[in-house]
Protein backbone atom coordinates (compact mmCIF):
# COMPACT_ATOMS: atom_id res chain seq x y z
CA UNK A 1 0.00 0.00 0.00
CA UNK A 2 1.41 3.43 -0.86
CA UNK A 3 2.29 5.78 1.95
CA UNK A 4 -0.35 8.46 2.57
CA UNK A 5 0.59 12.04 1.73
CA UNK A 6 -0.67 15.22 3.35
CA UNK A 7 -2.86 17.40 1.17
CA UNK A 8 -0.30 20.22 1.31
CA UNK A 9 2.34 17.92 -0.21
CA UNK A 10 -0.07 16.86 -2.96
CA UNK A 11 -0.81 20.52 -3.67
CA UNK A 12 2.90 21.29 -3.99
CA UNK A 13 3.61 18.25 -6.18
CA UNK A 14 0.76 19.06 -8.54
CA UNK A 15 1.82 22.70 -8.79
CA UNK A 16 5.38 21.65 -9.67
CA UNK A 17 4.12 19.18 -12.26
CA UNK A 18 1.72 21.74 -13.75
CA UNK A 19 4.67 24.09 -14.28
CA UNK A 20 6.38 21.42 -16.38
CA UNK A 21 3.52 20.17 -18.52
CA UNK A 22 -0.25 20.32 -18.97
CA UNK A 23 -2.01 18.15 -16.41
CA UNK A 24 -4.69 15.61 -17.34
CA UNK A 25 -8.25 16.33 -16.25
CA UNK A 26 -8.08 14.12 -13.14
CA UNK A 27 -4.90 15.82 -11.97
CA UNK A 28 -6.47 19.24 -12.54
CA UNK A 29 -9.44 18.25 -10.39
CA UNK A 30 -7.09 16.97 -7.69
CA UNK A 31 -5.13 20.23 -7.89
CA UNK A 32 -8.30 22.29 -7.52
CA UNK A 33 -9.31 20.20 -4.50
CA UNK A 34 -5.88 20.60 -2.92
CA UNK A 35 -5.87 24.36 -3.56
CA UNK A 36 -9.27 24.67 -1.92
CA UNK A 37 -8.70 22.52 1.17
CA UNK A 38 -4.96 22.63 1.99
CA UNK A 39 -4.74 25.36 4.61
CA UNK A 40 -1.14 24.91 5.76
CA UNK A 41 2.18 24.88 3.95
CA UNK A 42 4.15 21.67 3.57
CA UNK A 43 6.56 22.68 6.34
CA UNK A 44 3.75 23.60 8.72
CA UNK A 45 1.96 20.35 7.93
CA UNK A 46 5.08 18.25 8.51
CA UNK A 47 5.71 20.00 11.83
CA UNK A 48 2.13 19.37 12.93
CA UNK A 49 2.31 15.71 11.89
CA UNK A 50 5.55 15.25 13.84
CA UNK A 51 3.97 16.75 16.96
CA UNK A 52 0.83 14.63 16.60
CA UNK A 53 2.89 11.45 16.23
CA UNK A 54 4.39 12.07 19.68
CA UNK A 55 1.08 10.92 21.14
CA UNK A 56 1.13 7.12 21.60
CA UNK A 57 -2.41 6.76 20.25
CA UNK A 58 -1.76 8.63 16.96
CA UNK A 59 -0.12 6.79 14.06
CA UNK A 60 1.12 8.37 10.83
CA UNK A 61 -2.04 7.99 8.69
CA UNK A 62 -4.18 9.39 11.49
CA UNK A 63 -1.77 12.28 12.05
CA UNK A 64 -2.00 13.11 8.34
CA UNK A 65 -5.82 13.06 8.47
CA UNK A 66 -5.80 15.38 11.47
CA UNK A 67 -3.29 17.72 9.78
CA UNK A 68 -5.40 17.83 6.60
CA UNK A 69 -8.66 18.37 8.43
CA UNK A 70 -7.46 20.74 11.19
CA UNK A 71 -10.34 19.86 13.53
CA UNK A 72 -11.68 22.58 15.80
CA UNK A 73 -14.22 20.66 17.84
CA UNK A 74 -14.06 17.50 19.99
CA UNK A 75 -16.71 15.82 17.82
CA UNK A 76 -14.41 16.01 14.80
CA UNK A 77 -11.62 14.27 16.72
CA UNK A 78 -14.05 11.61 17.97
CA UNK A 79 -15.21 10.94 14.39
CA UNK A 80 -11.66 10.41 13.17
CA UNK A 81 -10.87 8.02 16.01
CA UNK A 82 -14.21 6.19 15.76
CA UNK A 83 -13.15 4.90 12.37
CA UNK A 84 -10.01 3.52 14.02
CA UNK A 85 -12.26 1.96 16.69
CA UNK A 86 -10.60 3.97 19.44
CA UNK A 87 -12.32 5.94 22.16
CA UNK A 88 -10.30 8.81 23.58
CA UNK A 89 -10.68 10.41 26.96
CA UNK A 90 -11.69 14.05 27.07
CA UNK A 91 -8.19 15.10 28.19
CA UNK A 92 -6.62 13.40 25.16
CA UNK A 93 -9.04 15.14 22.82
CA UNK A 94 -8.24 18.51 24.41
CA UNK A 95 -4.50 17.84 24.01
CA UNK A 96 -4.94 17.09 20.31
CA UNK A 97 -7.08 20.18 19.77
CA UNK A 98 -4.46 22.31 21.55
CA UNK A 99 -1.69 21.03 19.27
CA UNK A 100 -3.82 21.66 16.17
CA UNK A 101 -4.76 25.15 17.38
CA UNK A 102 -1.08 26.06 17.77
CA UNK A 103 -0.50 25.40 14.06
CA UNK A 104 -3.42 27.24 12.52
Amino acid sequence: MPEPLPLAAVKQMLAEEAALRPLPREALLAQQHAELFARLTVDQTNTLIAELKKFPFVDTPLAIKIADMLPQYPEEIRLLFAKERMVLEEAQIVQLLDVVAQHK
